[in-house]
Parts: structure tokens; C-alpha cells; sequence
């Protein structure tokens, strides 16, 4: 197996063990910076941090949980796991929530898986070999390794994905200016993914995220041709002090 494909075996086994916990019923904390954090978060860390030890121990992780209690090493070359992202979608009981890893090599995301349990879609990327697929099983249907590009959309077509929870005046008036009407509001780390899967065209942020909610979609996206800017333009990068991340646009097509 490839460490891709250990990394993904990793966040799929981690969504198994959210959806058992799901099932069973959970507790919801508040972490300090009043974000829910719920026993399937810190089950699913755990977990994956047992199966990145046995296939990658020489790597360092930094991973959510972890970080917010102090512990957050850093290099060259780490790994960048958010083992629930979209906690507030879980626990209002919808389906779009993601086990991000992501495998970080001097500031840029090269790997990326995103698992979506609830969904029954894993999506993954390298950007080094500009590979990314989807892993899509339909009912009882055979697994399918779907390839991933992103599409070229007519001008005027552009749909736009946004956040559910955390909408802002700044991406309304970003998406007017742009004349975007077609939106889709979606959870989690998938807004990527769908851009990836040439469902969508763009992905405007303006307002915190963290590192580990990014890295793994921005890895499937950039491996499927598309890109995430800073607002200077540039590629946005990892191992920021305190990995808080500054606004971005993700988008399928170059930006006019």
C-alpha cells in the first residue's frame, strides 16, 4: 500500500468509528474557544493517531484535539488530521461532516484524503503526481474509483459552495460583485471536495478556519487541478504560528 492509501484506509476506519458512536449517543463538551467538541472528535483522533504511529511513526502529527490541550510539533514534513470536521453538523444530526489527513512537505498540503461517512464518499489527492479520485459506493454496488477534475464552467454559470455555519456579509458581497447566484451550503471540509468532483466552481472564505480544517481538501482540489489563494494570490500555506489560516478563495477556474 502506498502512504496514501494507508491514510485513507486511516480516516475511513475513523468515519466507521464516528458512526457507531453516532448511533450509541455521545456527549457534546465546549472546548475554551466555545466550539462543541464531542466523544466521536476525540475517539476518531485517537484512532487515527494509533494508525499513523504504526505506518508513519517517523513523522510528526499535528492533529486538533491534540493541539487545542498544547501539543502541536511541527516541521518540514507532518501530518494535519481533523478527525471530525464539522462537529456542528453532527451534532445537529445532518450528514456533512468529514475525517480529514492531510501530509504536509515545506508549507503545502502533497496528500489529502477526506472521508465523508455519512455519505458514503472518500475522496483523496496527490498533488505531486496531480492524481485525485473519489471512492463512491451506491447501495450494495461494487466499490468505484472514480478520477477527479475539476470542470470548465461558461462564463456566467459559476456555482459558488458556502459555508452553513459560518456565512459572512463579505462572501455575499464577494459572490454579487462576481454576479454568482448559484450557491450551494454545505458543511465541513467537502466544500472542496465538490469543486474537485466538478460539482462547483468556487469556494470564497472570509473568516477563521484553522489548518487542519483545509489541508486535506485543499490537497484533493489542487490534485484534481484546481487552486486555494491567500489574499495576496499565493498559495495558502501551512505550519503558520498558531496554525490559524488568513481568508482564501478556492476556486475550480482562474480568478477574473
Amino acid at each position: 500500500m502506498t502512504l496514501l492509501d494507508d491514510m485513507l484506509a486511516a480516516a475511513q476506519a475513523a468515519g466507521e468509528e464516528i458512526l457507531r458512536i453516532r448511533t450509541a449517543g455521545f456527549a457534546t463538551r465546549q472546548k475554551p474557544d466555545a466550539s462543541p467538541v464531542t466523544d466521536a472528535d476525540q475517539a476518531a483522533e485517537r484512532l487515527i493517531l494509533t494508525r499513523l504511529a504504526r505506518f508513519a511513526p517517523e513523522i510528526p502529527v499535528v492533529a486538533e484535539e491534540s493541539a487545542t490541550e498544547g501539543e502541536a510539533p511541527v516541521g518540514e514534513r507532518f501530518f494535519l488530521v481533523d478527525p471530525l470536521d464539522g462537529t456542528r453538523e453532527f451534532v445537529a444530526g445532518r450528514d456533512e461532516f468529514t475525517v480529514n489527513i492531510a501530509l504536509i512537505e515545506r508549507s503545502e498540503p502533497v496528500l489529502g484524503v477526506v472521508v465523508a461517512p455519512a455519505l458514503g464518499r472518500s475522496f483523496a489527492g496527490d498533488t505531486r503526481s496531480a492524481t485525485a479520485f473519489e471512492l463512491r459506493r451506491d447501495g450494495h454496488a461494487a466499490l468505484q474509483r472514480l478520477p477527479l477534475r475539476v470542470r470548465v464552467a461558461p462564463p456566467g454559470r459559476l456555482v459558488a459552495v458556502a459555508s452553513r455555519s459560518h456565512g459572512s456579509p463579505r462572501t455575499e458581497s464577494w459572490l454579487a460583485v462576481r454576479g454568482i447566484t448559484e450557491r450551494v451550503s454545505i458543511g465541513s471540509s467537502l466544500k472542496f471536495c465538490l469543486l474537485a468532483a466538478a460539482e462547483a466552481d468556487v469556494y470564497p472564505r472570509f473568516g477563521p478556519t484553522m489548518e487542519w480544517d483545509t489541508a486535506a481538501g485543499q490537497a484533493v482540489l489542487v490534485a484534481a487541478g484546481g487552486r486555494v489563494l491567500d489574499p495576496n494570490g499565493g498559495p495558502l500555506a501551512y505550519g503558520k504560528p498558531g496554525f490559524r489560516n488568513t481568508d482564501f478563495i478556492a476556486t475550480a477556474q482562474p480568478l477574473r
